[in-house]
C-alpha cells in the first residue's frame, strides 16, 4: 500500500511512501450481482494511522503514474538535443477525450546504410489505466534506450527501429479508471476489431503495427501490464503449435539474466 498526506508533504516534503499495516485481500462470499454460479468478489482492507488532525491522505495499491509525469518525462527527452537526435515524438492520434496518444521512434542515426535492415520492436503500455506498474516499466525502457552514455543502448539503436506507445488509454488514466476508456470499454479486449470512433486509441496503433510489420521484420511486441495478485515479473504470449519456442526463448532468456523475471510464472496459448 502507499500512502500521500498533504500535511506530511508540506511539513516533511514527502511523496508517496509505503505504509499501512493489516493488510488483506480476500474472497467475501459475496457473488457477482447476485449469480449463484458466479465468481465470489474481493475485500480488501488495511489499518492506517493518521499522523495529522485535518489532513486529506491518499491511498494507492502501487505508486501512481499520470498523463503529466509522461509528459514530463518526454518533454525531457525532447529538449535534450543529443537524445532528440535519436528519439522522435509525435501524436498518433487522439483519444476520445481529446487527449494526445504519444507515440516515439527509437534508432540511431548512425549508419543509416542499414536502416533499411533494422528489425522492429514494437512497445505499448498502459492500455489498463489502473496498472501504473507498466508505465514505470516503460519509463525504465526508455530511459535505457535513450540513454547516449550506453553501449549497449546504441548497439540495439544501431540494429533495431522501436516503436513505443508508453500510454495506450491516458483517457481512463486522466480520469482515474482502473481498467476501462472513457467509452467503458476494456480496450485491451478491441484489437480485432477496433472502432475508429469507440477505440481510436487501439485503431490507430492497429494501423501502425501493420505498416511498421510491412517495413521491416517486427520481431518483438510487448505490452506493459500490471498484475494485481502475481508477484515478479513474467510474460503472457502466444503459442505457435509448430514452433513453440517462437515465443519461449525470450522469455526463457529473461529469467537466465534478470533475478525478478519468472518463467515458471509465464503462460502461452492460443
Amino acid at each position: 500500500m502507499l500512502t500521500y498526506s498533504e500535511r506530511q508533504s508540506e511539513d516533511k516534503d514527502i511523496g508517496w511512501y509505503r505504509s499501512c499495516k493489516k493488510i488483506s485481500y480476500y474472497y467475501n462470499g459475496i457473488k457477482k450481482d447476485g449469480q449463484k454460479k458466479s465468481k465470489s468478489l474481493y475485500t480488501h482492507t488495511f489499518t492506517y494511522d493518521f499522523l495529522y488532525d485535518d489532513d486529506t491522505v491518499y491511498f494507492a495499491y502501487c505508486y501512481p503514474y499520470n498523463y503529466s509525469d509522461l509528459l514530463d518525462d518526454l518533454g525531457r527527452i525532447s529538449a535534450d538535443p543529443v537524445k532528440s537526435s535519436f528519439c522522435s515524438r509525435r501524436t498518433l492520434c487522439m483519444s476520445l477525450a481529446g487527449n494526445k496518444v504519444e507515440m516515439l521512434t527509437i534508432t540511431s542515426k548512425n549508419n543509416l546504410e542499414n536502416l533499411n535492415k533494422r528489425k522492429g520492436v514494437f512497445l505499448t503500455a498502459r492500455v489498463h489505466p489502473g496498472e501504473s506498474v507498466g508505465s514505470w516499466m516503460m519509463k525504465g525502457a526508455i530511459d535505457f534506450l535513450t540513454d547516449e552514455t550506453s553501449e549497449e543502448a546504441e548497439i540495439l539503436r544501431q540494429n533495431f527501429v522501436f516503436k513505443v506507445i508508453p500510454m495506450l488509454n491516458p483517457d481512463g488514466v486522466i480520469n482515474g479508471n482502473y481498467r476501462c476508456s472513457l467509452a467503458g470499454c476494456d480496450l485491451n479486449r478491441r484489437w480485432k476489431a477496433p472502432s475508429k470512433v469507440l477505440h481510436p486509441c487501439i485503431y490507430y496503433t492497429k494501423q501502425l503495427m501493420q505498416q511498421f510489420s510491412r517495413e521491416r521484420e517486427l520481431t518483438v511486441f510487448c505490452d506493459f501490464h500490471g498484475h494485481s495478485r502475481r508477484k515478479n515479473i513474467f510474460m503472457y504470449g502466444c503459442n505457435n503449435s509448430q514452433a513453440p519456442e517462437e515465443t519461449r526463448l525470450f522469455p526463457y532468456l529473461m529469467s537466465k539474466i534478470c533475478p525478478f523475471f519468472s518463467f515458471n510464472l509465464s503462460r502461452f496459448g492460443n
